[in-house]
């Protein structure tokens, strides 16, 4: 037999959850109401992990902080993604405001890039990041003003926007420290 290897068994995970998502659905009461968009989603959103489970095995580091720090800042994005899609920050998934999150993900790819995923660029990054995440409320309430922010409230989405940019400065404190 075979050795299975850890890699497999991630992406036998993952496609499992898919797997299950979509004969969730098929059996579910209301099959006919189902979000065709949000189970794609999900499903990228699943293969987003895995993809990034490949990443951290091409990036192989022997410092274990720096795995840590690309998990927690992965972490956060993944989480963001979820919540924002799933049920929004700002208000409900179907506020526009909400579409301005896309902004922290993507300064995320761009500076990991640029930085060549070395950890003294991956903390700017990550700092930036931090920053645009904690921003997104304040130009929502500039821009946006009459905005609904849902049962939470202003300072319910800014407690949310902070526990958020927490994740990824201390996911840049992280990448700083493994560089020395």
């Amino acid at each position: 037999m075979k050795n299975i290897t850890k890699r497999q068994r991630v992406w036998a995970v993952v496609v499992a959850l898919i797997l299950i998502m979509l004969l969730a659905i098929q059996f579910q009461p209301f099959a006919d109401e189902v979000q065709w968009n949000e189970t794609v989603a999900f499903g990228v959103m699943f293969l987003i992990v895995g993809g990034a489970y490949e990443l951290w095995q091409w990036l192989k580091t022997r410092n274990k902080l720096y795995c840590f720090a690309f998990i927690m800042g992965f972490f956060g994005v993944f989480l963001l993604g979820w919540v924002s899609g799933a049920v929004g920050i700002i208000g409900s998934e179907d506020n526009s405001v909400n579409s301005m999150y896309w902004a922290v993900p993507i300064v995320g790819f761009i500076g990991s890039l640029l930085s060549r995923f070395k950890s003294h660029g991956m903390a700017y990054t990550l700092f930036v990041v931090a920053l645009i995440q904690f921003l997104v409320p304040v130009v929502a309430l500039i821009i946006s003003p009459e905005v609904s922010w849902g049962n939470a409230g202003v300072v319910g989405v800014f407690i949310v926007n902070f526990i958020f940019a927490a994740i990824f400065a201390v996911s840049g404190l992280l990448f700083r420290k493994a560089n020395i």
